[in-house]
């Protein structure tokens, strides 16, 4: 079978612009009804998409004079939307620097079971300190230390996820006999940063291990991501850039062990739709229009870049001074590389730029078949595995790409026309992971 495009769609609050809350006919609590997730959830899963992710930061963002800057816990609303799912993928995002390993690895597994197989893991770093202060936590380790942690965090995940083997359960009613506990596994992990004994409370997966999924795309980001993630959610602005960022991985990953191929790439994407390229383009003019001048998008560029809004000239390209990483700066360093490299390769007018970016992030704006054109150019020769949809507005933008543009994707023999598996990592095409604990014990058989 020839490769296909795999999706997952960013579902978060109202939608990913800033004024997706103004939208006409859309509650301005919407990001807090579950009702309207549900609908998000049907509309994705009509388009036999892979699988919703859920960002988090777990701390209240500022700017909420302007907008709601808070979303739901992505763990619970996963879960409440499994009830009304029966195939799509569910990936809530949890930090592994505010969360204990064994509960977090319970609460994904429990997840998982929930849904026949159908969930995963955003795994991700916490740079935000006042994140950390929710948590009774000072400081945050700096960024080596955090991803260090985190790469203990996952094996240990992993170890915990494995401490059921398949074949444990017996189920004999007849003999009374539930479970073989020489299959259950204590992990007795003790490593620089964590020490549990498990075993988990909680039996294997139906799909082996729930999906390790990671966005990080700084050095250290992008090296966990090689030696860890099984789907990688990445900003890249130009096809160049995308290209690069895949070869890395693939490469640094085989180099490790890994099959480097079996490793997901989906850049995110969010596209504005219309019936030419003109009225895809006054749609997204219209958003950002609604912006308050406190909240521009220059202001919001700024911001990104971590410097005065007063140093960007709307028709010049933006200065090289800007384009150097500020020191002290907090935040994803991910978005500045991917978008000062963009901009210093074409040379955009910043007021250029704002057209194409939104939040770290491409902006394709055009008829669905501009879109899927550029879906298919990337997806052709880029190295990548297709994408992460940012609807800026839910669910009409969602709605939009899953009933013109998927179906013009579908006409050209890139995307699926209904589920062919039941669980994500069958969607995704990934392999099932052997049981850690059951190759140790192939292992002393042998000898």
């Amino acid at each position: 079978m020839s490769r296909r495009l795999r999706f997952f769609v960013n579902i978060g609050s109202a939608g990913y612009h800033r004024a997706a809350w103004l939208e006409p006919g859309l509650p301005a609590d919407a990001f807090i009804r579950l009702d309207h997730y549900r609908r998000v959830a049907e509309i994705a899963e009509r388009g036999a998409l892979d699988g919703l992710l859920f960002p988090d930061i777990p701390v209240q963002q500022p700017g909420i004079a302007r907008a709601p800057a808070a979303t739901l816990d992505p763990i619970l609303l996963a879960a409440a939307l499994s009830v009304s799912t029966e195939r799509i993928g569910l990936v809530p995002t949890a930090t592994t620097s505010l969360n204990l390993p064994y509960n977090l690895a319970r609460r994904i597994l429990s997840l998982d079971h929930a849904t026949g197989g159908r969930a995963g893991w955003n795994v991700v770093t916490t740079f935000e300190p006042n994140a950390a202060r929710n948590f009774g936590i000072r400081q945050l380790p700096e960024r080596d230390e955090r991803y260090r942690r985190a790469a203990e965090y996952v094996e240990l995940t992993g170890k915990l996820w494995d401490s059921w083997e398949a074949d444990a359960i017996i189920g004999d009613q007849e003999s009374g006999r539930f479970a073989d506990p020489e299959r259950v596994h204590a992990v007795r992990h003790r490593g620089e940063f964590y020490s549990v004994a498990g075993p988990l409370n909680v039996t294997r997966s139906p799909q082996g291990r729930p999906v390790l999924v990671q966005a990080g795309a700084s050095p250290q980001g992008r090296a966990f991501a090689a030696a860890h993630a099984e789907v990688i959610y990445t900003t890249q602005l130009s096809l160049s850039a995308a290209r690069e960022f895949a070869e890395e991985i693939r490469a640094t990953a085989t180099y490790s062990g890994r099959d480097g191929e079996a490793i997901r790439i989906l850049p995110g994407l969010i596209p504005v739709l219309g019936a030419t390229e003109a009225e895809a383009r006054d749609r997204f003019d219209e958003l950002q229009g609604r912006l308050h001048p406190d909240s521009t998008p220059v202001r919001e560029l700024a911001a990104w870049l971590g410097y005065p809004d007063a140093e960007i000239d709307l028709d010049a390209p933006l200065p090289q001074r800007l384009t150097v990483l500020p020191e002290g700066r907090i935040g994803p360093q991910g978005f500045f590389t991917s978008l000062t490299r963009y901009a210093t390769e074409t040379g955009y007018p910043v007021r250029r730029l704002l057209t194409e970016f939104l939040g770290g992030h491409r902006v394709v704006a055009g008829t669905p078949k501009s879109v899927a054109d550029h879906i298919e150019l990337w997806f052709r020769n880029a190295g990548i595995d297709g994408f992460t949809i940012i609807p800026a507005v839910l669910p009409s933008h969602l709605e939009d790409f899953v009933d013109q543009v998927v179906p013009e994707l579908r006409r050209r023999g890139l995307f699926r026309h209904e589920y062919e598996h039941e669980t994500l990592r069958g969607h995704l095409g990934l392999p099932e992971p052997a049981n850690s604990f059951a190759r140790e014990t192939v292992s002393t058989t042998r000898k």
